[in-house]
């Protein structure tokens, strides 16, 4: 194989999610058996803009693919949205002979790796966030982690609230995407599933739908809110108050985040980052990974970004039925 490249860069950038860890093992340990050398760049593009630059070997990654964050760390980078840095991100990366780039994260994330291919750097962009948003790919490392956290949590909620006979609401990730919401809703049997995408304010709604399940004889109920929808603990509050049955809220928060990768998040980013490893080597930049229809491809970053994704139809669809109970 003719390389395009000597020497790969490897980033994790805005929010963390389980599985990172897998992805760059993976660009590691592929790079290293093309041949290539692979250098760890911590904290983003603010540790690019700083040179917090590590070589990285085999050894380096031993032993991090069950482990949840990210052995590189992530930081957000507002300078990185201006030219001048964009620009000096580049010839950092010259001067440590760095002469492609795994970027992994998020759209924020694949703008500025969008940036540095502008730049003169071979750039490649994989899809990690939980939030399941990027329009190109049916999967995104973390996801599969966070849900599940998100429902084991939410079944220990329904049984705390079956014995109080209380009203439980749960905010999950989710502040423009209520992908996480959706799933975890339908998994865990939630009475209601808001999200930021087909939910319009219409309390009294929930309030009718709580109070009519309790005159049929249902003890707890769940609700499932994305954090995008609104005030958590002030929808327990007017729920409260209107149908007089105690409600709690509880915001999962960062947990989602955390933990160790499922096997699906596991194997999904390995195969991510030794696809990220190949499309350098093969001399394209600009370019994302994605998975669709049971394959993993690559995509323009300009054409990934710009594609919007809505969810599942059918998913919402069912759960009108699912919840009447």
């Amino acid at each position: 194989m003719i390389n395009a490249v000597k020497t790969i860069g490897v980033l994790t950038s805005g929010g963390d999610a389980p599985g990172m860890n897998a992805a760059i093992r993976a660009v590691v340990r592929t790079s290293i058996s093309n041949g290539l050398s692979v250098k760890g760049i911590r904290r983003g593009y603010a540790g690019l803009l700083e040179e917090d630059i590590i070589d990285m070997n085999n050894l380096a990654v031993s032993d991090i693919i069950q482990t949840g964050g990210t052995i590189l760390y992530t930081a957000r980078c507002r300078e990185f949205k201006h030219e001048e840095y964009q620009k000096k991100g580049a010839e950092i990366c010259r001067k440590h002979g760095i002469d492609g780039v795994v970027v992994i994260g998020g759209d924020g994330s694949f703008n500025g790796a969008s940036k540095l291919a502008e730049n003169g750097i071979n750039t490649i962009g994989v899809p990690g966030t939980i939030d399941l948003d990027i329009a190109c790919t049916e999967y995104t490392i973390g996801f599969d982690t966070a849900i599940n956290t998100a429902m084991e949590a939410i079944d220990k909620l329904r049984d705390t609230s079956e014995s109080h006979e209380r009203c439980s609401i749960v905010e999950v990730m989710g502040r423009t995407a209520g992908h996480i919401a959706l799933w975890t809703g339908i998994a865990s049997g939630a009475e209601y599933i808001l999200t930021a995408e087909r939910f319009h304010g219409d309390i009294q709604r929930i309030i009718t739908k709580v109070q009519d399940r309790r005159r049929l004889g249902k003890k707890n109920h769940i609700i499932v809110n994305a954090e995008g929808v609104g005030n958590s603990n002030e929808m327990a509050k007017l729920i409260e108050l209107a149908t007089g049955i105690e409600t709690r809220a509880t915001i999962l928060g960062h947990i989602q985040r955390g933990g160790n990768p499922t096997c699906k998040d596991r194997v999904y980013a390995s195969a991510m980052g030794a696809k990220a490893v190949e499309l350098l080597c093969e001399g394209k930049t600009n370019r994302v990974v994605g998975y669709h229809h049971g394959e993993f491809l690559d995509f323009d970053i300009q054409e990934a970004l710009s594609m919007e994704k809505s969810l599942d139809p059918y998913l919402f669809h069912i759960t009108r039925k699912l919840t009447t109970r």
